[in-house]
């Protein structure tokens, strides 16, 4: 809860950084609180897992990254402040998380999905190690490019 306002100021409420995410930008910092209270019960409860990712040097947050879990399945979206965007942070992030929960016998597979138009996270998921597995035609809204479900590219990494 502490990391609100960082969150908030660095990227939640940032309209290029929200493109393709599932959310909307946070139009108030009791936004970004409230969504940090569900993440903080989820944990508790064992649905998903939230981190902040920081920077070693300086302890900046730049991000945050995120598995949901159904049984033997992390699911992972991610979000990067902009001004991190192209530096190799998030491609680390999850290149660490993947190794990280691969080494947990109870999960066997990590996936994750984006917009077929989201260059950039299709990259980070390769270099991360995971496989395009394919299209998935109208697979997530994407409310700030369009009311209607989006196709998506799928990629995944089992054990």
């Amino acid at each position: 809860m502490e990391d609100a306002d960082v969150i908030f100021d660095k990227y939640a409420q940032d309209p290029d950084v929200t493109k393709y995410l599932t959310w909307r930008p946070n139009r108030s910092i009791g936004e970004t609180r409230e969504f940090l209270e569900a993440s903080l019960v989820a944990w508790r409860e064992g649905r998903s897992y939230h981190w902040t990712i920081v920077r070693k040097e300086d302890q900046e947050l730049m991000g945050m990254i995120n598995a949901s879990i159904e049984n033997h399945k992390w699911q992972i979206g991610y979000v990067l402040a902009r001004a991190y965007w192209g530096k190799g942070y998030m491609t680390e992030a999850l290149r660490k998380l993947v190794a990280w929960a691969l080494e947990q016998p109870e999960i066997c597979r990590i996936w994750s999905v984006c917009d077929i138009e989201n260059r950039a996270s299709a990259r980070v998921m390769e270099k991360a190690g995971m496989r395009r597995e394919g299209t998935l035609p109208r697979w997530s809204v994407h409310p700030n490019l369009s009311p209607e479900p989006r196709d998506s590219y799928c990629y995944s990494v089992p054990r």
